[in-house]
């Protein structure tokens, strides 16, 4: 049994994330040889573990940075390593390692699922400043700024959409950030390009799925076309207009593009994994004002997807 300084009430642990979202032994005897090491000069860095269970509290919980319980350490470290991994792109690299080594063994299942969810911004996460001087916070186009912060305006208020690419297990191979009012198909491209799995040995890291699979959102000779040229299957259904308009052009129109319901079905693991993150508060509502700390959230909370997932 594991106890927290302070803590009296920690119980054992029995999976990779115990009960109070806290990492196990297992997990982190995962990634702790990925975390960047203490190198002996100045002041000796606060416990890695448990600054990381102070994040993972914060994102399980979505509660303001200043108050995660003393057992996290200083309210100010547990942000500033939060956000120092982000910027130096720890975060990712530790879901990337997941991946390489799922896929080194041949579990990364590779017929991909693509789909977006429109996730509430609260209102602590509109106002961020502009990286610069104050004077250009105020000559920037507000609707630039929205979009560089990945904040879009709708009736329901500002909005962040989370667009996925999954494999067939329904754990999160890509992670792109756009405002809540932007199309799905339009992102598209960034979503497909943001899978990229490392070899373990030499070799160019994999980018291309067996198969795609998206709803109707993404029916378009846009994707179709990209998808045959680099020998993707896709699975999509075709929209009620454009088979309209297909069918109303007669010969002229083409044959019906190919689509297996079979296959299909298999596209509900994008959205158990929407529903598995939004368990994570932080996820389900945005408090953050800047995307890359937002997306930052979505990287860890889906490296503990990978983390949750049985060797077999």
């Amino acid at each position: 049994m594991i106890r927290h300084r302070g803590d009296s009430t920690a119980g054992p642990i029995t999976s990779l994330v115990d009960g109070r979202g806290e990492l196990t032994d297992a997990a982190w005897e995962r990634i702790e040889p990925l975390l960047p090491q203490v190198d002996g000069r100045g002041r000796p860095w606060r416990d890695h573990r448990q600054v990381v269970n102070g994040v993972l509290w914060r994102l399980r919980t979505g509660a303001p940075w200043r108050d995660p319980p003393e057992r996290y350490g200083p309210r100010q470290t547990v942000y500033e390593r939060f956000a120092r991994w982000e910027a130096d792109g720890t975060w990712a690299g530790l879901l990337e390692h997941a991946q390489l080594r799922d896929d080194a063994v041949g579990r990364v299942e590779w017929n991909v699922a693509v789909d977006s969810t429109v996730n509430r911004a609260h209102q602590h996460a509109a106002g961020a400043r502009k990286k610069g001087d104050a004077e250009g916070d105020e000559l920037e186009d507000p609707g630039r700024s929205q979009t560089r912060k990945a904040l879009g305006r709708s009736r329901g208020g500002l909005t962040t959409k989370v667009h996925l690419a999954v494999d067939g297990r329904g754990l999160p191979l890509s992670i792109v950030l756009t405002p809540g009012n932007v199309n799905d198909a339009t992102a598209f491209a960034r979503v497909l390009d943001g899978v990229r799995i490392p070899r373990t040995a030499t070799g160019r890291p994999r980018t291309t799925p067996a198969r795609v699979l998206g709803d109707k959102a993404y029916s378009s000779q846009a994707i179709r076309h990209p998808l045959r040229r680099r020998g993707i299957g896709a699975t999509i259904p075709e929209r009620r207009d454009q088979a309209a308009n297909r069918r109303r052009r007669g010969s002229l129109g083409g044959r019906p593009p190919a689509f297996d319901k079979e296959v299909y079905r298999d596209r509900n693991v994008v959205e158990r994994c929407f529903a598995r993150l939004k368990q994570f508060r932080a996820i389900a509502t945005r408090f953050d004002k800047l995307a890359d700390r937002y997306r930052a959230g979505v990287v860890l909370a889906s490296l503990i997807l990978w983390l949750r997932e049985p060797d077999r």
